[in-house]
């Protein structure tokens, strides 16, 4: 199967993007389960392995067309986090900065009549309407409740735990 140059090397970019992002999500796990906040830590360890698995997608596509894999230097994760609102507001953030990138790699694939490619592409746009709407609501939370009652937030993060999927 062919795909172009230009998409090939975009889709290596996303690689080392949602690798950055796992990186980012385990400094703010990190920042969590040092102050004691094992819910807010295993929900920002979970959007570390997600971010990590969405990485390997675009490998395993990558290498199921013969295109080349060029992994790219990944940036340090931002290791200074004001407080519970702000490693949130930076997740709403990324996690739209991911949507544009994604946007971009299908409108790539859409000009380029890669149809293979905006099948595959499909499934990100669908998980990053997931993403923005789950960094939303928990941003709004943690600004309703105030960096005071984190642990009503730690209970809020349970509570998600025993809602059945839809």
């Amino acid at each position: 199967m062919r795909i172009s140059e230009k998409l090939a090397e975009m889709m290596n970019e996303q690689f080392g993007n949602e690798m950055g992002a796992s990186m980012q999500y385990m400094q703010i796990a990190a920042y969590f389960d040092g102050r004691s906040l094992p819910k807010f830590a295993e929900f920002f360890y979970a959007q570390a392995t997600e971010e990590q698995e969405h990485a390997m997608k675009f490998l395993h596509y990558l290498l199921d067309i013969g295109a080349e894999v060029f992994i790219p230097a990944i940036e340090a994760p931002v290791y200074e986090i004001a407080d519970t609102a702000a490693s949130f507001q930076m997740s709403l953030d990324w996690e739209n900065e991911v949507t544009a990138q994604i946007y971009a790699l299908m409108d790539t694939a859409m000009e380029e009549k890669d149809y293979a490619a905006q099948n595959f592409l499909q499934w990100f746009v669908t998980e990053q309407v997931e993403e923005v709407a789950s960094m939303e609501t928990l941003l709004d939370v943690v600004k309703r409740v105030g960096e005071k009652n984190l642990f009503m937030i730690e209970s809020y993060l349970v509570r998600g735990e025993e809602t059945p999927a839809a």
